[in-house]
């Protein structure tokens, strides 16, 4: 089932969504493989919401990455409450901590930025090298510090919370004579606490060892692209290969690579992937109008559901689960904020 939620504008920064009945509670999910997809449209027009991220309050914060603000959904009530960043920071994600604190990429600007809700107040933090232009993605370790991506800059990085202090760890340039960025993109971290990066310009994965901040290189198949990843509980990961469209899985231990072609063949262009607590992936074909949400059950190697975006999702970039709920929350190019109330788990016994 799809539902688009509309927005009505005001004009503070706290806006409501027209009450539904949905909105009071989250529907039951259903009993097939189908998740229940539902949207709720953002009020700030063409801002290109992006990386949703859920607060521990339960509140959905998100960036806009065209019109330069942190903004937080109530999926409960509605409500959209926006926070502007500073001029031209061009946000491409971010998190919230345990302490309700909201940091971001200044993907625009070359720094990260700290966003105390309960204030308001923004905190800049400045990359030490001039070249790490555009920081990407974020993810935190077990510490609660911040490991990054820099795309054009070609770096992979780590940021202490505590003292400001950012490591850069260079990636090596394109691989067979290309030169360049290897554009370090997605970004997650194993049980190991290891981070685990795509290099989208090229073909390889890359896993910084966390003590001594040296890179080692996985190679995919000849002219993958992968774009994303997710890491399952086994510490296999799983990536999404933008250029070719299929679902990739690759064994740390053995270095062994495995390939499914995505529902909708080559011109997929797989895009924003989430991992649930059942160890199933779905990730969005963003080739295809309207996008489609995709499952695939990674025990049975099968894939499992195709839905269409109701909105038709233009890109869908990247995607979170939230274990409390057993949901998935996405951003799209069509001006929505989503989620994807995902089937029961299953129960499996030793």
């Amino acid at each position: 089932m799809n539902s688009l939620r509309r927005a009505m504008l005001a004009v503070s920064t706290v806006i409501l969504t027209t009450p539904l009945s949905l909105l009071a509670q989250d529907p039951d999910p259903p009993q097939g493989s189908d998740p229940t997809l539902e949207e709720w449209q953002v009020p700030w027009t063409q801002s290109r919401p992006r990386d949703p991220y859920v607060a521990p309050d339960g509140r959905v914060w998100f960036v806009g990455q065209r019109s330069h603000y942190a903004a937080v959904l109530d999926p409960a009530t509605g409500e959209f409450r926006k926070y502007d960043l500073p001029d031209g920071a061009g946000p491409h994600t971010l998190v919230v901590g345990d302490d309700g604190i909201v940091w971001y990429t200044g993907n625009r600007v070359g720094n990260l930025g700290r966003l105390d809700p309960a204030t308001g107040d923004i905190e800049i933090f400045p990359m030490p090298d001039e070249r790490a232009r555009d920081p990407h993605t974020f993810a935190f370790d077990a510490a609660g510090d911040l490991w990054f991506t820099v795309q054009g800059g070609n770096f992979v990085g780590k940021f202490w919370r505590e003292t400001g202090d950012v490591r850069l760890v260079e990636i090596h340039e394109n691989p067979g004579g290309r030169g360049g960025s290897t554009r370090p993109y997605g970004l997650k971290m194993d049980s190991r606490d290891r981070p685990w990066a795509t290099l989208f310009g090229t073909n390889e994965l890359v896993m910084v060892d966390p003590e001594t901040f040296e890179p080692t290189y996985f190679e995919l198949p000849d002219g993958a692209r992968p774009r994303r990843l997710v890491i399952d509980s086994k510490d296999i990961v799983w990536y999404v290969d933008y250029a070719r469209g299929y679902l990739g899985r690759l064994d740390p231990e053995t270095g062994e690579v495995t390939e499914w072609a995505n529902p909708s063949g080559e011109g997929a262009r797989p895009y924003g992937v989430a991992i649930d607590g059942d160890d199933r992936v779905w990730f969005v074909e963003t080739g295809v109008r309207p996008n489609k949400f995709v499952g695939f059950d990674t025990r049975n190697e099968e894939y499992i559901s195709v839905l269409e975006v109701e909105s038709g999702g233009g890109s869908i970039r990247h995607m979170y689960f939230d274990p409390k709920t057993n949901t998935v929350w996405f951003g799209t190019d069509a001006n929505t904020i989503g989620r994807a109330v995902l089937p029961p788990v299953r129960i499996v016994s030793d």
